[in-house]
């Protein structure tokens, strides 16, 4: 049973939760998982972004003697996460390559001391002999290991660093350790708990579910203006990441969008450090703000309102699609995940994979998770569920996709998908999806009449298809593994075809959906305005954070979310105690921002009293 805010006497874990973070309950597991960790327990935690999971060490950091060491591999997130833990009260530092060299002292100086309750660090500092010297002398309460997916050699966010830290348990073996990650399929999982040796451990795996997450894949038709349509149909004025594959496309969209009016500032490695902390700096602590990027950006943004994901490009694996769109509706509010495909992103994939130099083991399970993203993009019925099954999660239509709130029509293929087999066959199986089109829709373009492809017996014979039909078509019969992809983007045959090329099997095929300015994309906004009184009151109240927020230089979010604000505006609060009833209001934020907040709710009672 969940204990409540009548619940007395209260545990020294839900005591620090409600008084410290200001929340009323546990969610999921995560007291089960404090408790454990508290009592001196290892855990893994598998737990979906948004979930709680920062809660699920820093809890048992304050109940532990000593000091809690949270390895981190990205500064943005421990800047961000020791700036909210300072505004709670909680002494909190944090050590990496910004700091100069009088500040880490003072944080090496208050570590020994036990002046500090967590130190946030890099996984290179940690394993520096100077820092395990450190820890040597100092009083630690637990070893956190966020991001924990990174010691995977199979992952997407592989970092080598990683793997040291085995040394902890070998070192430390009587402190306790959590493992955490929101992103891990059964190998990467097995991988975590060898590598770091949490043999022992108890694995906590919660619901990778995320269900105020509305998922939408639509076919690539001038994806820029699909994108443009999504935001302006959908998130104008919100605050989204916009994913492309190259620097150069993430450039050239990032200022596209800007030319059409929209808050957008591109994120990539190749450009300067102090141009990409500036892009952070203005969509962390920034409304409406449009960061473009390739995956170079987001991991460990802590950014709670971000109200959409959108990628303009496929994906490497479901993995990373899963965390990139996680960074949506962290604070649990309606959000989008949405993404514009076409065969062309899985070719280009394809040969991006052939292309590497890695291994042919490494290739292989490249290959295994490409295809498993690409049956995600053509799954006939609802996209959770393959979504969950991939994560080795049951579930039942959500009710919150594409495909559930406008089930596709269907039409038989077969004749279709009869033609499209004997093109490529005829054609030499080596040509990809446009050139095939052109030879099925009877077009004699000059590279169809240098091969001769006019006076092959299927030229013309798909005309009462259309082009984007056909594109759909091949789509989803490389999907079901009817026909293949070569490193060079040319479409063959594979062994599954022949019933249907011979016609003893026939082909049931998703018809192509019509554009429409919304359509199965759009979701409720977060915050609806019963009337221009409320409206007036939730600008008033954002107006007042993001003054309390530049005065404490903090994103705005750390002084209270959207989600507290909401409560404000629905419960109108007219004291101190009855504010500390609102989810997020801890003791130290109340006091210290409690009264500025009654008196803008005061105001606009009075104003429209």
């Amino acid at each position: 049973m969940q204990p409540t805010l009548d619940a007395a006497p209260a545990a020294p874990a839900l005591d620090t939760l409600r008084h410290v973070f200001g929340y009323p309950a546990f969610r999921g597991q995560q007291q089960a998982i404090v408790e454990h960790v508290a009592n001196g327990g290892d855990a893994l935690v598998l737990m979906p972004t948004g979930g709680g999971k920062s809660l699920c060490y820093q809890i048992p950091s304050l109940l532990r003697e000593g000091c809690g060491i949270v390895v981190s591999p990205l500064i943005a997130l421990m800047q961000d996460q020791v700036s909210a833990l300072k505004l709670l009260g909680v002494r909190a530092a944090f050590l990496n390559s910004t700091l100069e060299l009088e500040h880490v002292s003072v944080i090496e100086r208050e570590l020994l001391e036990g002046e500090l309750d967590m130190l946030y660090v890099a996984p290179e500092r940690l394993m520096t002999p100077r820092f395990q010297q450190l820890l040597g002398q100092a009083r630690i309460a637990l070893f956190a290991i966020d991001e924990a997916h990174c010691v995977s050699q199979w992952g997407h966010d592989f970092r080598p660093e990683y793997i040291q830290l085995s040394v902890l348990h070998e070192r430390f073996p009587n402190i306790p350790r959590v493992a955490l990650t929101a992103t891990a399929d059964n190998a990467t999982r097995a991988e975590i708990i060898e590598r770091l040796q949490l043999q022992h451990a108890e694995v906590f795996l919660s619901s990778f579910d995320r269900p105020n997450i509305r998922y939408t894949v639509v076919e690539k038709d001038n994806p820029r203006k699909q994108l443009l349509r999504f935001i302006r149909s959908t998130h104008e004025g919100d605050s989204g990441i916009v994913y492309c594959l190259s620097r150069k496309k993430v450039e050239e969209t990032a200022k596209w969008l800007r030319g059409e009016g929209l808050n957008a500032y591109p994120y990539h490695a190749g450009l300067d450090a102090e141009t990409r902390a500036t892009h952070q700096n203005k969509f962390i602590r920034g409304d409406g703000v449009i960061m473009v990027a390739t995956v170079a950006f987001g991991m460990g943004i802590d950014k709670p309102d971000v109200r959409f994901v959108a990628h303009l490009d496929l994906p490497k694996s479901l993995e990373a699609y899963y965390q990139e769109t996680g960074r949506a509706g962290r604070d649990s509010l309606p959000s989008n995940a949405w993404m514009a495909y076409g065969l062309q992103d899985l070719v280009l994939q394809r040969e991006m994979i052939e292309q590497s130099q890695a291994p042919d083991e490494v290739k292989r399970v490249e290959r295994q998770k490409l295809d498993a993203l690409l049956g995600y993009c053509e799954a006939p019925a609802c996209r959770r569920e393959v979504l969950l099954r991939y994560f080795g999660e049951t579930s039942s239509p959500c009710g919150n996709c594409d495909m559930c709130l406008t089930p596709p029509q269907t039409w038989d293929a077969s004749v279709a998908a009869q033609q499209a087999l004997s093109t490529i066959y005829r054609s030499g199986q080596r040509y990809g999806a446009g050139h095939l089109i052109d030879i099925l829709q009877g077009r004699e373009t000059p590279k169809v009449v240098e091969r001769g492809h006019q006076h092959l017996t299927t030229f013309g014979i798909g005309k009462a298809v259309s082009d984007v039909q056909w594109s759909s078509l091949l789509r989803q019969m490389v999907a079901q593994g009817l026909i293949g992809v070569n490193e060079h983007g040319g479409l063959l045959l594979l062994e599954p075809c022949r019933p249907i090329l011979r016609g003893e099997a026939e082909f049931m095929a998703r018809k192509v959906r019509e554009a429409t300015p919304g359509g199965a994309t759009s979701v409720r906004k977060e915050i609806e305005f019963e009337s221009d009184e409320a409206r007036a009151l939730w600008a008033a109240l954002r107006q007042c954070r993001r003054k309390l927020a530049e005065e404490n230089n903090v994103p705005a979010y750390i002084v209270f979310g959207d989600a507290t604000l909401k409560q404000m505006l629905e419960r109108r609060p007219a004291s101190l105690a009855e504010m500390s009833e609102l989810s997020g209001v801890g003791d130290k934020k109340l006091e210290r921002y409690g009264e500025e907040f009654l008196e803008v709710l005061k105001g606009h009672a009075r104003q429209y009293g």
